[in-house]
C-alpha cells in the first residue's frame, strides 16, 4: 500500500491511467518535479509489486515501454476518482482549514 499511495506512486500510476504506453523520458517531461532517480525507483517498485509492466523493445538505442498491469489499472482507477474528489471538494477543505486556523 506504501508504494501505491507514495507520491510519486500516485502521479505514476495517474499518469499511466491513460491506457498508453509511456517511455521514461515522456514521464520524466510529465513528472517534472520528479528526479530520474526518483521516477526510476518507483518504476521499479511498482512493477516489482505488479503494477507496472515495463517492456523492453530489442532495438538500438533501447526502447523502453511502461503501461499498467491490470491490478496497476484497478488500483489507478480508485487513485484517479480520489484526486478527482479531493479536486472538487478543496473549496470546502480550504475554508475549513481557514475557520480551524482563526479560531
Amino acid at each position: 500500500m506504501e508504494h501505491v499511495t507514495s507520491r510519486w506512486g500516485v502521479l505514476v500510476l495517474q499518469a499511466l491511467s491513460d491506457g498508453e504506453a509511456w517511455r521514461f523520458s515522456e514521464l520524466r517531461r510529465e513528472l517534472q518535479l520528479a528526479s530520474e532517480k526518483m521516477l526510476t525507483q518507483t518504476l521499479r517498485t511498482l512493477e516489482r509489486d505488479g503494477f507496472v509492466h515495463r517492456e523492453v523493445h530489442p532495438v538500438i538505442p533501447p526502447h523502453v515501454d511502461y503501461t499498467l498491469t491490470p491490478l496497476g489499472k484497478g488500483a489507478a482507477g480508485h487513485l484517479v476518482a480520489l484526486a478527482s474528489w479531493i479536486g472538487a471538494n478543496q473549496a470546502e477543505v480550504t475554508q475549513a482549514q481557514e475557520s480551524y486556523d482563526g479560531s
